[in-house]
């Protein structure tokens, strides 16, 4: 038969128990830091489709939670569809990995308002323009949840991009990214 100092010791371990699991959680979820974003500004605006409509190039560096940071590179080919859809087609070389390739489709549904798919979510993509922002979210293979801030920088021809994505609530990697526009 326990005693009542038995049950509280019992109760008073998984307290400690489940108080240590959040600060290992908080612990680990701070190892992923945001970089700063770049202030919202009325203008210039974003227009996702007509920025990612030709030839683009991305530069970024990618953490990922008890990893090092590490370099990715991102080509682009976008075109517009008749329909005004954005087909955007990207290689991602990512360092330690195969290039692998990816599609974004994009369409505006209102004005400011996009809607889509990415070959490699599991979810459709949302996303609203508020000034030179753009602000994507879609659901991963693996339920990560992703949500993209692209600040459109004052000369039109290149984009701040942070992607942060999470797992139950925690940072689990985030990318910062210089993309530019490289042709037509």
């Amino acid at each position: 038969m326990k005693t009542a100092a038995s049950a509280m010791t019992g109760r008073g371990q998984r307290r400690s128990m489940g108080l240590l699991l959040v600060l290992g959680m908080m612990l680990l979820s701070g190892c992923v830091a945001m970089p700063r974003l770049e202030r919202v500004a009325p203008a210039p605006h974003f227009a996702a489709t007509d920025f990612f409509a030709g030839q683009t190039e991305g530069r970024a560096t990618v953490k990922v939670i008890l990893r090092t940071r590490h370099p990715v590179a991102v080509h682009g080919t976008g075109h517009l569809e008749p329909d005004g859809s954005l087909v955007l087609d990207q290689m991602v070389e990512e360092a330690g990995q195969p290039a692998k390739k990816r599609q974004w489709r994009i369409r505006e549904t209102a004005p400011d308002h996009y809607t889509g798919t990415l070959s490699d979510a599991i979810s459709g993509v949302t996303g609203v323009t508020r000034g030179n922002r753009l602000v994507l979210r879609f659901t991963m293979k693996g339920g990560y949840r992703a949500k993209q801030f692209l600040t459109l920088r004052p000369d039109g021809q290149s984009a701040h991009n942070v992607m942060v994505v999470r797992k139950f609530g925690i940072t689990v990697a985030v990318l910062d990214e210089i993309i530019t526009r490289v042709g037509p």
